[in-house]
């Protein structure tokens, strides 16, 4: 396995290693990493240790191949208490990714905490047991992105309605020698909404996001992350998948896809 998802190779430039590989193409990235590789230059640029960066949102211009990549950051609208940063990512000089991403000022007093209500998260289930309950997806492939995440699938109907919950663990740093931020992490996994939540056969169509937002109310504690995700699909071949991010703790955000929908 791959010591990190990315090298660095010179002043805001970097290499995908091929734990980056996504399950539609050998030659393009899973969208969780350059996401997450985003934000962090969002978090980066002229940094202000008074705020966080509480959403980011990700327009995914075309596959994000797996090679070279430049990013460039801009402050669209700067501020004490907001900040809006932009990043473009660019391979072989051709527009890939561009992110957006809100840093929020933490405040100076308290403020109250309100939680969403829902039932506490299923528990971590044990190494071996989802094995079983693996989208069709996830078994077909065994390497890339997909190997370098540990997915426990939770048994089906643990989480209610029709979602389908997988608790989530990267096995792989970002960069070399760096610990992810809270949203780099949440980032990485969210993007794989779309493939838990699948309801169609990933060996007859193509259901690609062109677009990731997630938002953190609170930054997740911890090594794990569950997904909790559902899709919906319109005739015209537009899909919408939803999935709720949480911790040991509770819920703690959430992430949207937009879906491009076709038969393959």
């Amino acid at each position: 396995m791959e010591s990190a998802y990315f090298e660095p190779s010179g002043p805001d430039t970097y290499v995908a290693t091929p734990a980056t590989i996504g399950p539609w193409s050998r030659d393009a990235q899973h969208g969780g990493p350059p996401s997450a590789l985003a934000a962090r230059a969002i978090e980066a640029h002229e940094l202000d240790e008074r705020q966080r960066l509480a959403r980011v949102s990700v327009d995914i211009l075309r596959p994000v191949p797996v090679g070279k990549l430049t990013l460039s950051a801009r402050t669209a609208r700067a501020g004490r208490r907001i900040t809006l940063v932009e990043v473009l990512m660019e391979a072989d000089g051709q527009e890939v990714l561009v992110a957006r991403g809100w840093r929020i000022e933490r405040p100076s007093g308290q403020v109250p905490e309100v939680p969403d209500g829902e039932a506490a998260p299923a528990a971590i289930p044990p190494p071996d047991a989802s094995s079983g309950v693996l989208p069709p997806i996830f078994r077909r492939h065994r390497d890339g992105y997909l190997a370098s995440i540990e997915w426990r699938f939770v048994p089906p109907g643990s989480s209610g309605g029709r979602a389908r919950a997988v608790w989530t663990r990267p096995l792989l740093p970002l960069l070399p020698g760096e610990d992810p931020s809270p949203m780099s992490r949440a980032l990485l996994v969210a993007d794989s909404g779309n493939g838990v939540s699948a309801v169609l056969s990933a060996s007859e169509f193509l259901f690609i996001n062109v677009d990731l937002t997630v938002t953190l109310p609170r930054d997740p504690a911890g090594d794990w992350l569950l997904l909790e995700a559902s899709t919906t699909i319109g005739k015209d071949g537009t899909g919408l998948a939803l999935t709720r991010l949480s911790d040991q703790l509770g819920r703690c955000g959430m992430g949207m896809q937009t879906l491009l929908v076709a038969p393959r």
